[in-house]
């Protein structure tokens, strides 16, 4: 090809030394052709071809352009095949020629790699049902490999030298590479663990007040792991602080079918009291505690008889009081409210007492773990107590407010 063309500028009056440039001219020439054969002509066909075809992936294959990036590898296959029948290998152009397009093929194959790396993910995104395997952090491994791989290559077609030459010196690298890369082999062992143990997955909610994190899992990265709090803001943190600290993860509550109100009320001590027969009739026309009071005289007056005392024995015996009556109420009307979980712990508990007065605590699950549907059970529980507790002569405690003094002054 070379003396055709030589014998060609002959015939044109054109001088020898303008070989190279008109057989580099050729070779691009040539190229540019393959590559908008390649783009404009192949590919459209192959993306009208993929957009009719009911097969969906052949369309993820085209959404992360691998039939792009192998159509760009169409150049560079044309300059190294066709540099050594247009200009002599020995010669600088020719060796710069060929060079350019092992480079530019290694790193193009890596990019084409990538691309069918991203596809086995989105592949595995839209068909797993557990997400525990650290597929992201193994892409990226991988990914990091292949480009690590390119670059090698590419340096030793610049030096003239074997890859394996290369890779023999990278021995008294290893230190360095430790130090570079430390970031990266704690990320990998990282995700590796958080997968054996199943400690978080993408779309668990978890917080970390640490990181400010507070919201569900995106993506388990190598380096980083991406939360998306419930502001809409994005918080990124090491994947390695997931095993080197403690964070709180609520997939246990999402699969549980419930979600936990733990919530006090605080009565005042000076308005518990004993109740009469008088108190305990009126309550009886309260349909939740009917029974409760009924079982209660009962036992009550059994309790008197046997120990022989009178029944309108208030002193020595044992009565019924306020705060006890309005516990039984409140659990009496979440084992009956339709948003309370039937299947899990539910009662009312009396804390220790303190300078404030004696706690009453809810503790039960909403069969609802919607927070804000969560956030209205509540709000609409504890609104319903908060009006009952005068019924059962009951004050809820709260510290005195302007009002109140402004209140004691116009008394005095």
């Amino acid at each position: 090809m070379i003396e055709t063309i030589k014998a060609w500028l002959i015939e044109l009056n054109i001088g020898i030394e303008y070989l190279p440039l008109v057989n580099a001219s050729i070779i691009v020439l040539l190229c540019g052709i393959s590559y908008y054969i390649s783009k404009h002509q192949l590919l459209v066909l192959i993306n009208k071809i993929v957009t009719r075809s009911k097969n969906t992936w052949d369309d993820v294959l085209l959404e992360h352009h691998v039939f792009s990036r192998i159509a760009l590898l169409t150049p560079f296959l044309f300059l190294w095949f066709l540099t050594p029948h247009f200009i002599d290998s020995e010669s600088l152009l020719g060796h710069f020629l060929l060079t350019l397009a092992k480079i530019a093929i290694s790193f193009q194959v890596a990019r084409c790699v990538d691309a069918l790396l991203n596809v086995i993910k989105s592949f595995y995104k839209r068909t797993a049902r557990e997400r525990y395997i650290p597929l992201n952090a193994a892409i990226q491994v991988i990914k990091l490999i292949v480009y690590l791989i390119a670059s090698i290559l590419a340096i030793s077609y610049v030096l003239g030298k074997s890859p394996f030459y290369l890779l023999s010196g990278l021995g008294a690298l290893t230190a360095v590479l430790l130090l570079v890369f430390q970031d990266t082999i704690k990320g990998l062992v990282a995700s590796i663990q958080i997968s054996a143990n199943k400690m978080v997955a993408p779309g668990d909610w978890i917080e970390l007040p640490k990181y400010g994190a507070d919201g569900d899992v995106l993506e388990i990265g190598l380096n980083t792991v991406k939360v998306k709090n419930f502001d809409n803001t994005i918080t990124t943190v090491p994947t390695y602080a997931l095993i080197s600290g403690s964070f709180r993860n609520w997939r246990g509550m999402l699969n549980s079918g419930g979600r936990r109100i733990k919530r006090s009320l605080i009565i005042d001590v000076a308005s518990i009291a004993f109740y009469n027969d008088d108190d305990l009739e009126r309550l009886s026309d309260i349909k939740l505690l009917t029974d409760y009071i009924t079982s209660k005289k009962v036992g009550i007056n059994e309790d008197k008889a046997k120990a022989g005392l009178a029944s309108n024995d208030v002193l020595n015996g044992r009565q019924l009081t306020n705060i006890g009556t309005f516990r039984a109420y409140i659990e009496a009307y979440l084992r009956q409210h339709p948003k309370i979980h039937t299947e899990m712990t539910c009662m009312v508990r009396q804390l220790a007492s303190t300078e404030s007065g004696v706690p009453l605590e809810l503790y039960c699950f909403s069969n609802d773990q919607n927070w804000a549907n969560y956030e209205t059970i509540q709000a609409d529980i504890f609104d319903h107590i908060f009006a009952m507790a005068p019924v059962f002569n009951l004050r809820i405690f709260q510290h005195p407010t302007g009002l109140d003094w402004q209140a004691l002054k116009t008394n005095k």
